[in-house]
């Protein structure tokens, strides 16, 4: 099981992680929203539980609990600039389709 992280999003998370204090990391998961089922869920960790899986990237945390790891196991975080707009974007190979605005996905 795995989650991994482009060098544009690990530059990224450093550089927000850096402006933040009492953080172990980023915490990455999924919730149920939206029309196709679930959507991303990008947080800053306080600490780390039980239920989490920590991947370290170049001394960069990435937390996932268990549930969320399975929707997302294989996923690569990435982190891009389009236009005017800056986001982090998320290829989960696990992803049988998307809603129409792109911002849930369903297994």
């Amino acid at each position: 099981m795995a989650i991994t992280v482009t060098a544009s999003a690990l530059k990224q998370i450093k550089k927000v992680l850096s402006q933040q204090e009492n953080v172990e990391g980023l915490r990455v998961g999924v919730k149920k929203s939206g029309c196709s089922g679930y959507a991303y869920v990008l947080d800053f960790a306080k600490q780390v539980k039980s239920e989490d899986t920590i991947f370290d990237h170049d001394g960069v945390k990435i937390l996932v609990d268990k549930k969320s790891l399975n929707f997302i196991d294989g996923t690569e975080l990435d982190y891009r600039r389009e236009g005017l707009n800056e986001s982090f974007k998320f290829q989960n190979p696990n992803v049988a389709g998307t809603c129409g605005c792109g911002e849930s996905f369903s297994i």
